[in-house]
């Protein structure tokens, strides 16, 4: 994993490749006689494919909650030079520097899952049946049909690990850093899933009075997921290996990070070029914010090559009136904006 001013960095995995390729969302691959599905993913490891044979009603969401996962990323690196956005266009992962592999893998794996079991797509799982939370009022039920938390937590340990614990590399050595880095934030993105999940409640009476509320655990929104993901980003903790070929931090003046907390082991590159070794795709016809002085801003974006402007026609919604009862209503405007592109 790599960081510095923009980005974390994890190895790819052929994984990422493979889920971007969408058989997974084929549902003739569920046909009886159709090619079987786990042959059509390139890119597996022996574990992921025996998972795979065993589970392939599960798949669907392993693909679908890595989705989440690249989307959420693009949208908070949005203003970075590296917005998640790779060379290699056959897959949304690509080769390079992904917060992908804690945040799509893990997290969103963890995220699909548990939903999945609660809403009863899973034959090996259901509704959670996590412990009524000691701080709920006694004259609360517990057990409405909450998402399941464990076992999506312990399904995503198993699948998106097992690539990393069939590897073998000599003590010491770079490719073992990487490989407990890798393995350490994907703890950390599946905790961060977890340590966001929330008790919500339903209330149940005459006329609304809420003489009862039934409750249940439920995931907190992806955003929220994204958004402390990030933010444990900026705050990730550079490591190193010691003589014991353990993973510590450089830096002993700081608190050590916790299973909680994302690491890294080497600084990313700065992104401003295309670069077909790390799979950046640089920032050139990026657009920027002329007006700030952050990320987003044309000097850091454009990495100081200077930028275009040019006139851009945008539609919008105008002019929303709403109507009894019960909708709005609007019209569509364009407008003309200027636009700044970095050279």
């Amino acid at each position: 994993m790599q960081k510095g001013i923009d980005c974390v960095s994890l190895s790819p995995s052929p994984l990422s490749r493979s889920l971007a390729m969408n058989p997974l969302l084929i549902p003739e691959a569920y046909i009886i006689g159709a090619q079987p599905l786990c042959s059509q993913l390139v890119g597996l490891s022996q574990g992921q494919k025996k998972l795979c044979q065993l589970y392939q009603d599960h798949m669907q969401y392993i693909g679908e909650g890595a989705k989440t996962g690249i989307r959420e990323c693009q949208y908070q690196f949005r203003h970075r030079r590296w917005n998640c956005s790779t060379v290699d266009n056959s897959s949304v992962f690509g080769r390079v520097m992904q917060i992908g592999q804690s945040l799509a893998h893990a997290a969103g794996v963890v995220n699909a899952v548990s939903r999945a079991c609660r809403e009863g797509e899973l034959s090996s799982c259901g509704c959670s049946r996590a412990a009524r939370p000691k701080d709920l009022p006694r004259d609360w039920l517990w057990g409405g049909c909450g998402d399941n938390l464990n076992y999506g937590y312990r399904f995503s340990k198993e699948f998106v690990d097992a690539r990393e614990r069939e590897k073998s590399y000599a003590k010491g050595s770079f490719e073992s850093a990487r490989l407990m880095m890798n393995l350490h934030n994907n703890e950390a993105g599946r905790r961060t899933v977890s340590d966001l999940a929330h008790v919500s409640c339903k209330c149940h009476g005459v006329s609304g009075s809420c003489s009862l509320k039934t409750c249940w655990l439920q995931l907190a929104d992806f955003r929220k997921v994204g958004e402390t993901l990030k933010e444990k980003y900026d705050s990730a903790a550079s490591m190193k290996l010691n003589l014991r070929g353990k993973l510590v931090q450089r830096d002993s003046k700081f608190n050590p990070p916790t299973s909680h907390d994302l690491v890294y082991i080497e600084s990313s590159p700065d992104y401003c070029l295309s670069n077909q070794s790390t799979g950046s795709l640089g920032t050139v016809g990026r657009l920027c914010n002329k007006t700030s002085e952050g990320m987003d801003g044309c000097e850091l974006m454009c990495c100081g090559r200077g930028y275009d402007q040019y006139k851009a026609q945008i539609v919008e919604r105008c002019h929303c009136k709403f109507h009894w009862c019960c909708y709005v209503k609007c019209k569509r405007c364009t407008k003309t904006v200027d636009q700044f592109v970095c050279k």
